[in-house]
């Protein structure tokens, strides 16, 4: 018997889906919100626009954005002190991934206690969490649907998986507005960022028939819009097609996990604090080299699904066309930039491979990979 399971939140999805922000916590049963964001959605206003509909539908507020681009336990503490002291009995995310993976994560803290990296792993969150809203600002993380926070461990200097189905938010508000106001280089990366999850999830050795379709369309959606999205960010048509491609992959990699281009970059992210987006630009055509060789059938799906003519080759080559298209893709939003470029040094890869050896995401990887192999990929990717 092949059972499996399949986890998503309730979506509300579409231009103007912020307004849903207060009538959403209310049937959450919350009367004070915690909302989580950073100082450039802040900046955006839409914050205070999500302010606005809370407030409308009698809710009280307290705003917490002390965050960064790649979120740390510190922030997370103080999160969670934040939210004890000011009475909240209900979170909300207004933002990128950042924002929502601290908003999960403060929910652990201030319902199970501890720290922030006695949950790195596996279902290690036994109390149920405050309601949960998510609405994201990017096009790329899916941290609104997923059931994963990732966050940085200051002392180690690495990106800690909390992984848990407790972690999915009951509502996830998808407003493809928002994306507007995020420059060309974020739309990029974060794009890049949503490519990666769909195409890993689709490889992964925890794929289903459910989670493939969702992997495909997105790849699909991102070959075809993300350049447009890049060169002009009131394209609201390739806006709102990239934030269903980041949805889409979103849901894929929550019920399939990922591979070693996550594994890796989580651990290139602790070192260089950088756009997470970036360091898989960098890592994921190499790894779908290293890959392509144990399912090559599915990349030949996945070269199709880039937009690539693969009539004529046998599944090998075929399945390389879906890295060339991946590195023709990369020229064309300038995110074609290896390691070193981003400041990494070499002498850090052995302990990176490591590090990337026990993180969550490798377990699906599609091809076992020694620590001297993972070693050859960061080097092939500098």
């Amino acid at each position: 018997m092949n059972i499996s399971k399949f986890v998503t939140p309730e979506i509300i999805f579409g231009c103007g889906s912020l307004s849903q922000v207060g009538e959403s916590a209310r049937r959450l049963g919350a009367s004070k919100v915690f909302v989580v964001s950073d100082e450039g959605v802040i900046r955006a206003g839409w914050v205070e626009k999500a302010l606005h509909y809370l407030h409308a539908v009698g809710l009280k507020t307290a705003v917490f954005s002390s965050l960064t681009t790649n979120p740390k336990d510190i922030e997370v503490t103080e999160g969670a002190a934040r939210y004890l002291a000011s009475g909240c009995d209900a979170i909300i995310a207004v933002g990128g991934g950042s924002p929502t993976d601290v908003a999960k994560a403060v929910a652990i803290l201030v319902t199970n206690g501890g720290k922030t990296c006695d949950y790195e792993g596996i279902n290690r969150i036994n109390r149920p969490l405050p309601p949960m809203v998510s609405v994201p600002s990017t096009a790329g993380a899916g941290s609104e649907v997923s059931q994963f926070a990732i966050i940085m461990d200051t002392e180690r200097r690495l990106k800690m998986s909390i992984i848990s189905k407790s972690l999915v938010p009951d509502i996830a508000i998808v407003d493809p507005e928002l994306l507007r106001t995020k420059d060309a280089q974020l739309a990029a990366a974060t794009g890049l960022d949503a490519l990666t999850h769909g195409i890993e999830s689709y490889v992964s050795l925890a794929s289903t028939h459910l989670t493939e379709i969702h992997a495909l369309k997105a790849v699909e959606l991102i070959s075809r819009y993300l350049r447009r999205a890049v060169v002009d960010r009131n394209d609201m048509e390739a806006n709102t097609h990239m934030a269903m491609a980041s949805l889409s992959a979103g849901i894929a990699f929550s019920n399939a996990i990922l591979g070693a281009t996550h594994a890796m970059a989580h651990q290139v992210d602790g070192q260089l604090d950088q756009h997470h987006g970036e360091s898989n630009a960098a890592l994921l055509p190499h790894v779908m080299e290293f890959n392509l060789p144990s399912c090559p059938q599915r990349y030949q799906k996945l070269a199709a699904a880039l937009g690539m003519d693969v009539r004529g080759y046998d599944s090998l080559q075929a399945g390389a066309q879906a890295i060339t298209a991946v590195r023709e893709l990369l020229v064309d939003i300038g995110l074609n930039q290896g390691l070193a470029a981003l400041g990494l040094n070499e002498a850090v890869i052995p302990a990176l491979s490591s590090n990337a050896l026990r993180d969550a995401c490798l377990v699906t990887n599609p091809r076992n990979a020694s620590r001297a192999e993972i070693e050859e990929i960061f080097r092939r990717a500098l």
